[in-house]
């Protein structure tokens, strides 16, 4: 059986953050702001996996009112992911990931972050697939005012 989840985040871009994407903290002059890590990319992969479970989005599971998720990295929280999605039975397929930012540039960071999604996920990297496209300066991706990343993730029915 198998069942598949799709998400999308966003996060602003602001002076004085850090920037961490698919768990690497990357150099720039803009950070991501957000109640935890603000890793847009980790949180659409984790609420496309919630979704295919059908066990509602990433704030049900992990709100942004709470304290204890202040600051934290959300590779902790997919890995918190993982657990629920093994407990249901299920492992990954694959993932297909998108991240859309102006500035600076991915490629350099992607097979990283691949790494860090699939031993967050329990899977292979040739599992997850990361790409990225900028906005050619339109809208507040093009502005630098934003980030905006994409999941699709497939889910299997883990053999018993």
């Amino acid at each position: 059986m198998f069942r598949i989840g799709q998400s999308s985040d966003i996060h602003q871009l602001a002076e004085g953050r850090r920037l961490v994407l698919g768990g690497v903290e990357i150099e720039h002059t803009k950070g991501l702001v957000g109640h935890s890590d603000a890793d847009a990319l980790l949180h659409a992969i984790a609420e496309a996996v919630i979704g295919a479970l059908g066990e509602g989005d990433l704030g049900k599971h992990f709100p942004d009112t709470d304290p204890q998720y202040k600051g934290i990295s959300s590779l902790l929280l997919l890995e918190q992911v993982t657990k629920l999605m093994e407990s249901k039975g299920y492992r990954i397929g694959n993932v297909d990931a998108l991240i859309m930012i102006e500035r600076p540039k991915m490629a350099p960071h992607i097979p990283l972050m691949r790494q860090n999604i699939a031993q967050a996920l329990h899977c292979a990297e040739d599992q997850v697939n990361v790409k990225a496209t900028r906005g050619e300066k339109l809208g507040f991706v093009g502005r630098e005012e934003g980030v905006l990343a994409q999941a699709v993730v497939l889910l299997e029915k883990a053999e018993a």
